[in-house]
């Protein structure tokens, strides 16, 4: 006997619709968390003052600007800077002065940072 290829095209739709639902349901806290991890990574900016010597859209020093950083560099490049920037400094032979001295965070701090971090694309 025959099935009726109406009730298998029904379940096909159910089948997708309901892992159409899941995979949403999935990505929606996602999108969430990384802009709340971006955030704070804000504000982990603001608290080490990082606008001494770096600037964001017009805001801080306007000799270390990092719009666009995100689109230039990976994360694991942004966490090297931070982590490594003397290493990083000389493997761009980057001269500025002065120079940009390796920083230890805590790893949420840092992880904040570099998501924030990779939020600027031009």
């Amino acid at each position: 006997m025959r099935s009726d290829p109406r009730s298998e095209d029904k379940s096909v739709k159910e089948t997708f619709g309901v892992a159409l639902v899941v995979v949403a349901s999935l990505a929606i806290p996602a999108a969430a968390s990384a802009q709340g991890q971006a955030n704070k990574g804000q504000q982990v900016f603001a608290t080490l003052k990082c606008s001494i010597c770096h600037s964001i859209a017009g805001e801080g020093n306007k000799k270390g600007p990092l719009e666009g950083v995100g689109s230039k560099l990976s994360a694991e490049e942004i966490r090297q800077w931070i982590t490594n920037a003397p290493d990083m400094a000389a493997k761009a032979k980057a001269e500025r002065k002065p120079a940009m001295k390796a920083f230890t965070l805590p790893k949420d701090e840092l992880d904040d940072l570099v998501a924030y971090l990779q939020t600027l694309k031009k």
